[in-house]
């Protein structure tokens, strides 16, 4: 039996990446070894979270050792050269890959993973992505494999959110030395190729992560969204302002967002500054996320930039019509289902809520139905055995 191990920066806690994590380890497991190195403290072990607990995984909890203050300001100051004069030498983004990822760091991954004996790595994010490869030459006859789970535009655009482009080529480099990148849409694929011919990921789409509660009945009147409250990811803020305009013509509709983070208390503050405290309320995340589904007529999901809509999956797998920002990966999953507004656009997403009270609901919620079925994971599953199986 094949080892597997996927590599990732938490497992338990509450979050996207997280769960869908959860959902292909689980299902791997029925056929492989399956262990999860978590950079997660130990205490916060709770296999109950995504039913982890149904499937036969080890875990392997990893942190890294301190690094001394010499050897990090060598580090620092190589790292500060390639990002200032924005070297783009293959060479130098390997020393860069090193100074970046110091030594005692490199070689404590590098331990733990050896010690594992496993036959493929996945190396769930970006960061991770390109720490696996950099040390890939040390785990010889290993399938070593990224997963990419933020868009190119989040990750390497102009108004990046995370790494950025003065690290774009950087991290092609590096994950041209894994065996396989996994990204979540052909938009982002074509995009990586367009940037650098001699990179060609691979799509893998997410699957459906929850089993579906009731399906929805459309006459709740009410909106839903669920996400992380984090760095304006998902665009709450975009969503209050535009029910704002909304409630001014519609009495009747409510909103509810699901969700914890940083950003909460911006959040309240916009519903008390526009008096919607009774028709905008804030939950907190829970494991039974599928009674907010059944319980919604209409589905928003505002985010700035997404990997992979998730949320959109699970909404129309409750047969959920979609109110969507026009990214490129919504309508990818969607296609010409979803009700679009521009990305960002206040006003443009207060006019779709209007469209959206007005639609046959009972024909959209038939269509959401038939496209969720594609995210099955009977049929995700295969394409990762594929790549695990293949030389």
């Amino acid at each position: 039996m094949k080892r597997i191990c996927f590599l990732v920066d938490s497992i338990f806690s509450y979050g996207g990446v997280q769960r869908v994590t959860a959902v292909i380890a689980k299902e791997l497991a029925k056929t492989y070894d399956i262990t999860i190195v978590t950079f997660d403290n130990p205490k916060a072990k709770d296999t109950s979270l995504y039913e982890l607990d149904e499937a036969n995984i080890d875990y392997r909890f990893f942190a890294y050792p301190s690094v001394g203050s010499i050897h990090k300001k060598i580090c620092k100051a190589y790292s500060g050269i390639y990002l200032k004069y924005g070297l783009q030498s293959k060479w130098a983004s390997n020393l860069y890959a090193h100074s970046s990822f110091p030594t005692p760091l490199r070689k404590a991954l590098t331990k733990e993973l050896q010690n594992g004996n496993y036959d493929v790595i996945i190396g769930g994010h970006a960061p991770l992505a390109g720490r696996l490869a950099t040390i890939k030459r040390d785990l010889p006859n290993v399938k070593c494999i990224g997963w990419i789970h933020n868009s190119f535009e989040a990750l390497f655009g102009e108004n990046h959110r995370y790494i950025g482009a003065a690290r774009r080529k950087h991290y092609f480099y590096q994950f041209r030395k894994l065996d396989h990148t996994i990204v979540l849409c052909h938009h982002d694929a074509e995009t990586y190729n367009q940037y650098d011919p001699a990179f060609k990921p691979i799509v893998v789409y997410n699957p459906l992560t929850l089993k579906p509660g009731d399906a929805s009945t459309g006459t709740t009147k009410s909106f839903l969204a669920v996400g992380r409250f984090s760095r304006q990811h998902k665009g709450f803020d975009l969503l209050i302002e535009a029910f704002h305009l909304f409630s001014q013509k519609n009495q009747e509709w409510t909103l509810d967002i699901v969700g914890e983070g940083v950003e909460e208390s911006q959040y309240r503050t916009l519903i008390k500054k526009y008096n919607l405290e009774d028709r905008v309320i804030i939950h907190p995340f829970t494991n039974q996320i599928q009674t907010y589904y059944s319980n919604a007529q209409v589905y928003v999901l505002s985010s700035r930039w997404e990997g992979f809509g998730l949320v959109l999956v699970e909404a129309m797998a409750h047969g959920l019509p979609v109110v969507s920002s026009d990214l490129p990966t919504s309508k990818e999953i969607m296609g010409d289902f979803g009700l679009y507004f521009k990305n960002g656009n206040i006003e443009e997403l207060a006019e779709r809520l209007e469209e959206a009270t007005q639609i046959n609901w009972s024909r959209k919620s038939q269509e959401a139905f038939e496209i969720a079925k594609r995210f099955d994971i009977n049929n995700i599953i295969c394409r990762w055995k594929e790549l695990i199986e293949n030389d």
